[in-house]
């Protein structure tokens, strides 16, 4: 756990905000495409944003190549933590945690990238696994959960791989995770897997068949099509490929994150938005405010990912959670300090 100290970070210690005595938490979670950074109080229902942050760093861009992150995307990224320290530095008594996913864990030089944050920036990376990564996801997510439905198959299409958990609802309407599995396709991997600026409708088949592939024993593990067809499985997915493809399927003028968070899209209104992404020039993708340069060579493959979980868990609708690791890992900051303080 870090705690700031002037423009460094050290452990053991917190402090109080600068405009009250409520403590505040934040978290920031460094994936294989973005930065996102979460500042939060808590509240007797869960939690109130205080600020938050997010730039796309593509920090696992050519890693598929050579197994190692990149020099330029090491900078990007470098450049996004300082911005969060400069955002952090407005606060006293945050506790934090600061975890790193996919890109660091398959990189050869992921331990040498978190020395160098630290060295540069004061911040303390914490490279989780894939199962801790489900785990705070679900927990991020437990709020657009409907807890009439049992089951909930909650999912994240990151940069480097795509992460997929069940989970069981009690009857505390507690998320217990039943199982997880991640599978090494991502968007950015996706895209750099193939030429061009977007995918071929050979290549684009061939994903979603991957992606049925690494689906498979898990399917044959849990039984989840037999959940289905009980009405007891909801579909929960994260990341910004869905955020995109809700905000495109509606026709927002610039992206708005309480229309597009706990919106429900039918597997029609997918498969119509990738139709339209599909036939939309390139550069329209890059002009497009809920798209843009930065995320408009990893639309498709997001979609084919995204189209394979669909043809494998024939749920027929899919809720969008612009939440998930951030809002976790927040949750279990402040479950740990009502602990710490006989707070229920």
């Amino acid at each position: 756990m870090n705690k700031i100290v002037g423009k460094q970070y050290k452990k053991h210690r917190s402090f109080k905000d600068k405009k009250s005595l409520t403590p505040v938490f934040a978290a920031i979670d460094l994936g294989t495409t973005n930065c996102r950074l979460l500042i939060a109080t808590p509240t007797p229902t869960g939690f109130a944003v205080k600020e938050t942050f997010s730039r796309i760093t593509r920090l696992g861009e050519g890693l598929i190549s050579d197994g190692v992150l990149s020099d330029r995307a090491i900078k990007r990224t470098v450049f996004a933590l300082k911005l969060c320290v400069k955002r952090l530095e407005k606060y006293k008594n945050v506790k934090t945690r600061f975890v790193a996913t996919e890109a660091c864990r398959r990189a050869k030089n992921g331990a040498a990238f978190v020395e160098r944050v630290k060295k540069e920036t004061g911040l303390d990376l914490e490279i989780i696994s894939f199962e801790e990564e489900c785990r705070l996801g679900v927990s991020g997510c437990v709020p657009l959960i409907n807890r009439n439905i049992r089951h909930a198959l909650v999912f994240d299409i990151g940069g480097g791989s795509t992460e997929v958990s069940l989970a069981k609802i009690d009857q505390n309407s507690q998320a217990k995770i039943e199982g997880v599995l991640s599978f090494p396709l991502g968007v950015i991997t996706v895209s750099e897997a193939f030429t061009g600026k977007g995918l071929s409708s050979a290549a684009y088949r061939a994903v979603v068949k991957k992606v049925l592939s690494y689906l498979q024993p898990f399917e044959h593990r849990y039984g989840i099509l037999n959940l289905i067809e009980q009405g007891d499985v909801q579909m929960i997915a994260m990341s910004g490929t869905v955020t995109t493809i809700g905000a495109f399927h509606l026709g927002l003028p610039v992206y708005n994150r309480n229309v597009v968070d706990g919106m429900s899209l039918s597997y029609d209104d997918l498969a119509k938005a990738k139709r339209k992404l599909e036939k939309l020039p390139y550069a329209e993708k890059e002009a497009h405010p809920c798209i843009g340069p930065q995320r408009a060579d990893l639309s498709l493959p997001g979609c084919a990912i995204l189209q394979g979980i669909c043809e494998m868990w024939p749920i027929g609708e899919v809720t969008i959670a612009d939440r998930g690791l951030r809002e976790g890992i927040v949750l279990d900051l402040i479950r740990k300090e009502n602990a710490g303080t006989g707070r229920k």
